[in-house]
């Protein structure tokens, strides 16, 4: 049966075939489409409209569709991930409800250094940091080593990989004018060797906690440090990707796994997200949970982690999709 309203799919250009980061990028056309046949199955009438450093041209259009709500799948705006949080505000100027969280909740995530000053004021535990870049220098001969480099705004997992692990200030010192010269501003934080977990989070206005999801690295290559970077994400002929498959355990202790769902709903609660979250996480041999990230709005693929979750817990994409766009319409009155 036909509904009423009618939804726009907001989504960012990707970069094109080439890029250094396209299999990341171009991911953002295979969310729109699993998302659009979705809303084709419930019936919704759906509109795809792209968003880029030309607002007042995305404004027109999407005054011209009259559209009831948006879908707001945004990364970046033109391949700039500090500005993830824009098209979010773009539509709340645009008094329009949305999927997702608020622009508030993705600017503050979408800043590692940021993020984690907030967790660190907070009370939740997150890897000591130092910043680089944007004339900052932070000092981290006052860091335990290894320590692991990331771009402070990029994610997908670009600019990191095994390569990105230092075990000593000398060469790190060597390697991050190169780094910032490639990726702008990064943070340099104490590597956490442990177990990773992903929690995926659902629902408005409370969210529930769906399963606990582990990155499995038993078998990940000796030589190289085990961290979910580019490679392992995206490249499906990498060793990293290989050998870093997702599972759901059922062999966590209890305690461990109460610690892991309080700590990602306090995370989700500490940010102000709102329908759907991540939040990565390690856990060290003496069982202490170090946040790794807070990701609001993840990738919506249909194979990538929340998906995989939400199937886990018995949830079809589907289902999904319609939750979402009814929680957007509910939060301004609509039916």
């Amino acid at each position: 049966m036909k509904k009423a309203a009618r939804i726009a799919l907001v989504h960012n250009i990707p970069a094109a075939p080439g890029h250094p980061a396209a299999s990341a990028s171009l991911d953002v056309l295979d969310q729109v489409n699993a998302v659009d046949l979705a809303l084709q199955k419930l019936g919704y009438d759906s509109t795809r409209i792209t968003l880029a450093k030309d607002p007042l041209s995305f404004i027109k259009r999407f005054r011209r569709e009259r559209v009831d709500a948006a879908f707001n799948l945004c990364e970046t705006v033109d391949e700039d991930a500090s500005l993830a949080a824009h098209p979010a505000a773009l539509l709340e100027l645009l008094d329009t409800p949305f999927t997702g969280s608020p622009s508030r909740a993705l600017m503050y995530t979408t800043d590692k250094a940021a993020a984690k000053l907030i967790m660190t004021a907070s009370g939740v535990s997150t890897p000591p940091f130092v910043t680089f870049g944007n004339g900052m220098n932070g000092d981290p001969s006052v860091l335990a080593t290894p320590l692991i480099v990331k771009p402070r705004f990029e994610d997908g997992g670009i600019g990191i990989g095994s390569e990105s692990v230092f075990e000593n200030t000398r060469d790190l010192d060597r390697a991050l004018p190169g780094i910032c010269e490639r990726f702008g501003a990064v943070i340099v934080e104490e590597y956490i060797a442990g177990r990773e977990f992903n929690i995926s989070l659902f629902g408005d206005p409370e969210p529930e906690v769906l399963p606990v999801a582990e990155i499995d690295f038993s078998t990940f290559p000796d030589r190289l440090y085990p961290v979910l970077g580019y490679r392992a994400k995206w490249e499906k002929d990498s060793p990293e990707y290989t050998h870093s498959p997702r599972r759901f355990p059922h062999d966590l202790s209890g305690d461990l796994r109460v610690a892991l769902r309080e700590t990602a709903l306090r995370c989700f609660r500490l940010f102000g997200l709102r329908d759907y979250g991540r939040v990565d996480l390690r856990v060290t041999d003496g069982g202490h949970v170090f946040v790794l990230e807070v990701n609001a709005n993840p990738c919506l693929s249909l194979d990538a982690g929340f998906a995989a979750a939400l199937e886990n817990s018995g949830v079809s994409y589907t289902d999904m999709v319609e939750r979402m766009i009814n929680w957007t319409l509910h939060r301004v009155g609509r039916p």
